[in-house]
C-alpha cells in the first residue's frame, strides 16, 4: 500500500469516527445539562414501611361483631382510630355509651358500601404501597434520623383527604376515585377540586402533608413572599421525594396551565412588585396566590389558582441550584425566607 492510499485511508477512519462521536457527545453533553440532581439510586435505603387498612378491618364486621371488635381495632390502629372517629367520621370516642351503634350505622351506611366496592375498583393498593414505599426512601436517604410515619388507609365518607398527627398518616381513599366519579359530581364538588381527586394524586398529597406536618408554618411567615418561598420549600420537597412525577401531578395543574404559568412567569412577579404585593400581609390578599380555587383572581380566567405558591417553588429551585452547597434538610429548616430570595439569583 502506497503512502497516499494509507494516509487517504486513515483520513476516511478519522473522518467516521468524528463523525460518530461528535453527536454522542453532543448528547452526553445535553443530558449532563439537563439531568434532574435529585434522581437518585435509592435501592439501598432501608425502610420499614407499615401501611394498615381501616377500611378491610372496619367493614368487614357484622353488626353483632362490632362491639366486641373495638379493643382490638383500636389495638391495631392506635392512635388513628380515634382519629377517624373524633375527626373524620365525627362519632366521638368509644368511651361513649352509643358508640358501637354509632360506629355500626357508619359500617352498614349504604353509601360506605358503594364506596367500598368503588374504591376496590378504581386504586391499586399493591401499586400504591410500591409508590409510598418509593417516596419514603427518598425521604429516610435525606432526613436518616427521621422517623417513618405508620400509614393508614380507610375510608371516611369523603372527608378529609390526608389527616396527620405525630407519626400518623391517615388516607381517605375514597377521595381519589377519579375525576369523573359520580359520587364527586352528586356531591357538586366544582371542576378543579374534581380534577385532582384520582388514584395518582395520592402519594404526592401524602407527602405535601408530611412535609406541612413536620415543617409548620412559622411565625415570621406573615407576608406573601415569605409565604409563597414557604409553598415553593414544600413543592421542592416534593421535587426530591418524587424527582420523576410531573410538575402537573405535584402541583396539580393540567399541562395548559402549567405552560400558562411557564409563559407568564416573568409578568406575573413583575406585576406583584409593581402593586407592593409582595410584602404585603393583608390576609385576602394572600389567599388569593396560595389557596386553591378556579383560578388566581388577580389575573386572568385563563390562570390557574396558587401562583404564587408556583412562584415561589422556582424562587426555591433556583435557590438549591445556585447553591449546590445547600442540603435539603438545611432548605426545610430554615425561616430566612428574604435570604433565600436573595441567594436565588432569581431572574424570570
Amino acid at each position: 500500500m502506497t503512502i497516499k492510499k494509507l494516509i487517504q485511508r486513515n483520513y476516511l477512519k478519522t473522518y467516521q469516527m468524528k463523525r460518530y462521536l461528535l453527536p454522542l457527545c453532543l448528547m452526553i453533553i445535553l443530558f449532563s445539562c439537563t439531568r434532574n440532581p435529585l434522581i437518585i439510586n435509592v435501592s439501598n435505603v432501608s425502610v420499614d414501611l407499615r401501611i394498615k387498612h381501616l377500611d378491610v378491618d372496619l367493614l368487614k364486621l357484622k353488626q353483632e361483631e362490632i362491639t366486641a371488635a373495638i379493643p382490638a381495632l383500636k389495638s391495631s390502629h392506635g392512635e388513628f382510630f380515634d382519629l377517624f372517629t373524633y375527626r373524620m367520621i365525627s362519632i366521638g370516642g368509644s368511651e361513649q355509651e352509643n358508640f358501637p351503634e354509632m360506629l355500626y350505622s357508619f359500617v352498614s351506611d349504604s353509601l360506605i358500601r358503594e364506596l367500598e366496592i368503588n374504591v376496590a375498583e378504581k386504586i391499586d393498593t399493591l401499586k400504591l404501597r410500591k409508590d409510598l414505599d418509593l417516596a419514603f426512601r427518598h425521604y429516610k436517604y435525606y432526613f436518616p434520623e427521621k422517623e417513618i410515619p405508620v400509614i393508614y388507609t380507610c375510608i371516611s365518607g369523603f372527608n378529609q383527604s390526608v389527616v396527620t398527627a405525630e407519626n400518623i398518616i391517615g388516607i381517605s381513599l375514597d377521595k381519589y376515585l377519579g375525576a369523573d366519579s359520580r359520587f364527586y359530581r352528586q356531591l357538586g364538588l366544582p371542576v378543579f377540586k374534581r380534577r385532582n381527586m384520582h388514584p395518582e394524586k395520592i402519594v404526592p398529597e401524602v407527602m405535601y402533608a408530611w412535609a406541612v406536618t413536620e415543617w409548620p408554618k412559622v411565625d415570621n411567615a406573615n407576608n406573601l413572599l415569605s409565604q409563597m418561598i414557604h409553598e415553593g420549600k414544600m413543592l421542592y420537597f416534593m421535587d426530591a421525594m418524587l424527582p420523576e412525577m410531573p410538575d402537573t401531578t405535584k402541583i396539580g395543574y393540567t399541562k395548559k396551565q402549567l405552560d400558562y404559568c411557564r409563559k407568564s412567569e416573568a409578568s406575573m412577579w413583575t406585576f406583584m412588585a409593581e402593586q407592593k404585593l409582595l410584602f404585603s400581609t393583608d390576609r385576602m390578599s394572600i389567599k388569593r396566590f396560595i389557596d386553591d380555587g378556579p383560578y388566581t383572581t388577580p389575573f386572568t380566567d385563563q390562570s390557574p389558582a396558587r401562583t404564587g405558591a408556583w412562584l415561589g417553588w422556582q424562587i426555591v429551585r433556583s435557590y438549591m441550584k445556585q447553591n449546590k452547597d445547600i442540603e435539603l434538610a438545611d432548605l426545610m429548616n430554615t425561616a430566612d425566607f428574604q435570604g433565600i430570595l436573595n441567594q436565588s439569583g432569581y431572574r424570570p
